[in-house]
């Protein structure tokens, strides 16, 4: 058996280009799928984590929304 060398760029890519084409046919029916994120406080790999998912979001033509709650909820 041997290993296999798998391109993730070229992969995410075509994955993205298919949710792109699912989130398109949502949207001819009225419906537009979305991503709704809850940050707690502060920590700034999370913040960037968000961030990416919004960039993702927007990217894919879906509905993004964010909540940012203090690190005392």
């Amino acid at each position: 058996m041997s290993a296999m060398i798998i391109d993730g760029k070229a992969v995410s890519a075509r994955i993205k280009e298919e949710i792109k084409a699912e989130v398109s046919a949502l949207k001819e029916k009225g419906i537009t799928p979305g991503l709704a994120v809850i940050i707690v406080g502060e920590n700034p790999a999370s913040k960037v984590y968000v961030a990416n998912k919004k960039r993702t979001c927007i990217e894919l033509g879906m509905h993004s929304e964010e909540f940012a709650l203090p690190e005392e909820t």
